[in-house]
């Protein structure tokens, strides 16, 4: 297999008619880092945006690869750090405006879906404002193997990590994200 550098500047469309390498690695990964980004990120997260920043990260460093493992597992770590850094930002901008949260949810319109649904975003948002607590290493494995539904092979190949490491990681996390959780729920 050859290498070709995906994502450069020449024409939209080759000489034989196909899209370019960027548009292939678009097509064939961007539902991927779309779960991916939803899964790290949370309920509140703007996916279009994050996918956005992924595929710009692929175009400015235009990734060489020789096989479409390494594709995968380069794209889900841009999705890790795009989604770590934006919740960073978040993060900061919460500790800022924290002060005027409950004047801006009293002044947001009621929400007009049944109870249950409301019940269930509830739980949702509960589940990752726990896990934003945890530490990265432990909320990438739960979420990838918990909430994805990936294996623990899939974890470790995605992580870079071994298989040891990602059961470690995801035991601790669970542990952690359970006491988490037990603390929000006593008064």
């Amino acid at each position: 297999m050859g290498l070709h550098v995906v994502g450069s500047l020449s024409d939209p469309e080759e000489a034989n008619g196909r899209p370019e390498p960027l548009d292939r690695l678009y097509e064939e990964h961007a539902s991927d880092v779309k779960r991916w980004a939803r899964r790290l990120a949370g309920p509140r997260a703007d996916l279009e945006d994050l996918v956005h920043d992924v595929f710009v990260i692929a175009l400015r460093r235009r990734f060489v690869s020789r096989r479409q493992a390494n594709v995968t597992t380069w794209l889900f770590r841009v999705t890790e750090n795009v989604v770590r850094n934006r919740m960073r930002r978040g993060f900061i901008r919460r500790l800022l405006f924290n002060r005027h949260q409950e004047t801006l949810v009293s002044l947001a319109p009621s929400p007009s879906t049944p109870h249950e649904e409301v019940e269930r975003r509830e739980r949702h948002v509960r589940l990752y404002r726990a896990l934003d607590q945890l530490p990265d290493c432990y909320r990438t494995a739960v979420i990838l193997y918990e909430i994805e539904g990936l294996s623990g092979e899939e974890v470790a190949e995605l992580t870079g990590t071994s298989l040891g490491t990602v059961w470690v990681r995801l035991h601790r996390g669970r542990a952690k994200l359970l006491e988490v959780l037990d603390k929000e729920e006593r008064p």
